[in-house]
């Protein structure tokens, strides 16, 4: 059994600002469709859920990239965050094609101005 971890935090402002300077571009780079449908609904925190998930994300790259290809394509939005049916966080690996995965856990959070991110995953 293999066991890695990964954590990031991030200001809010430094994604605010790449979304206002770039837009769909920075947005359809990074996050997947629903990443992106679910941050636009939170309206005037919608900067801290992006920041939240980039967290995610960089956590969780940390996490698994002894396991990817060093130049894999499309990294970012591979991972995908997703919400289970009581609101918590979950990562979504599936198009790494992972079949050693033991068990995997996220944690995110944020504040008015930063975003943090924990990720643990299990391999056999």
């Amino acid at each position: 059994m293999q066991l890695q971890t990964g954590v990031d935090i991030i200001e809010v402002n430094r994604i605010k600002e790449a979304i206002e300077a770039q837009g769909e571009k920075f947005l359809n780079h990074i996050f997947t469709p629903r990443e992106i449908e679910y941050c636009s609904k939170t309206n005037k925190m919608q900067y801290q859920h992006y920041a939240a998930r980039f967290a995610a994300k960089e956590a969780i790259f940390k996490a698994i990239s002894s396991k990817i290809m060093p130049l894999q394509e499309d990294v970012w939005k591979k991972i995908e965050i997703v919400n289970d049916v009581t609101g918590k966080p979950r990562a979504n690996l599936s198009a790494f094609g992972f079949q050693d995965i033991v068990s995997m856990d996220l944690s995110i959070s944020h504040l008015k101005e930063y975003a943090i991110a924990s990720f643990t995953i299990l391999f056999k």
